[in-house]
């Protein structure tokens, strides 16, 4: 409903539709609906990367959220080459802020999860989480 009133009456205000739309793929993602929102989360992360650019924190969140949907998909070839994508920009918000926090977890996580894992991989998602319980 929020998708269609925004679309409806504030059709100006693209970030705003932009967030409506980023939680009905966070809700397909909750339900188990994971490409349908695989296909939602990635025209909105390419709208922002387009209208915000890529160090937006905004954007950053998105490109989480999309993650998350590759992840669970099971796409860790994509997955691991966005949060690498994303970290860069990420640490402009700080080494302790919790979004970049949360991308250095999910590379973790993708790195030691994947069917092909390596053990360069598994002692690089080491790193990566020992970092991370540190802050």
């Amino acid at each position: 409903a929020s998708v269609a009133l925004r679309r409806r009456y504030w059709s100006h205000d693209i970030q705003g539709f932009l967030g409506a739309q980023s939680s009905v793929g966070s809700c397909l993602e909750a339900i188990g609906r994971h490409d349908e929102s695989l296909v939602l989360t990635r025209e909105v992360y390419a709208r922002k990367v387009a209208t915000c650019g890529v160090s937006h924190v905004s954007t950053i969140l998105f490109g989480y959220n999309l993650t998350v949907t590759l992840i669970s998909l099971g796409r860790w070839d994509e997955s691991t080459a966005l949060l690498r994508d994303l970290l860069p920009a990420a640490s402009a918000l700080g080494s302790d802020h919790k979004l970049t926090l949360n991308l250095k977890e999910n590379l973790a996580y993708a790195l030691s999860t994947q069917p092909d894992y390596t053990r360069e991989g598994l002692l690089e998602a080491e790193t990566i989480l020992q970092d991370v319980v540190q802050r």
